[in-house]
């Protein structure tokens, strides 16, 4: 991973984007959104731009990332979109039987909303204010963490020198 200086303007990208502030893509593509949120973040912390995050962190994190998902999509928002996404923007390939389960338990605790369509399930958020609390928290504890590993890597470093 590189260190670059434009992790607090991705950070307030984010934020942004979470928020709701930056809505206006009209690309037929509904994660497009994702895209650019998942982009902007890779540029500043991979060296190549693109993420790789191991497998049992991003099902470790899966309910939180499902809301992200789901928020961040314009529509379009079934769970093989979802389960789309995950893959595309994380490399993670979960089954079915992983994916569902979890939005049909966000459906229930009231983060999601669920329509059913002819052939398939379509999920909204329902409660966009615990959605961005579940997501800031969830935020702050990768970050916090991230944070100890920065700072003991500056010690192993100073220990080298």
């Amino acid at each position: 991973m590189s260190s670059q200086g434009g992790s607090d303007a991705t950070l307030q990208s984010l934020i942004g984007e979470l928020n709701g502030i930056n809505q206006s893509d009209s690309s037929s593509d509904p994660a497009v959104r994702t895209e650019t949120v998942v982009q902007d973040a890779s540029t500043d912390l991979f060296d190549d731009g693109t993420p790789t995050i191991d497998d049992g962190l991003v099902k470790e994190s899966l309910p939180e990332l499902l809301m992200l998902l789901v928020g961040l999509r314009e529509g379009d928002t079934h769970g093989k979109g979802v389960m789309e996404d995950l893959n595309r923007f994380f490399g993670a390939q979960l089954s079915p039987g992983t994916v569902y389960p979890l939005l049909h338990d966000l459906e229930e605790e009231g983060f999601l909303e669920m329509r059913e369509l002819v052939q398939t399930k379509e999920y909204a958020i329902d409660d966009a204010d615990a959605v961005r609390d579940e997501l800031r928290e969830a935020m702050t504890q990768h970050l916090a963490l991230g944070m100890v590993f920065h700072r003991a890597l500056d010690e192993f470093d100073a220990d080298d020198e």
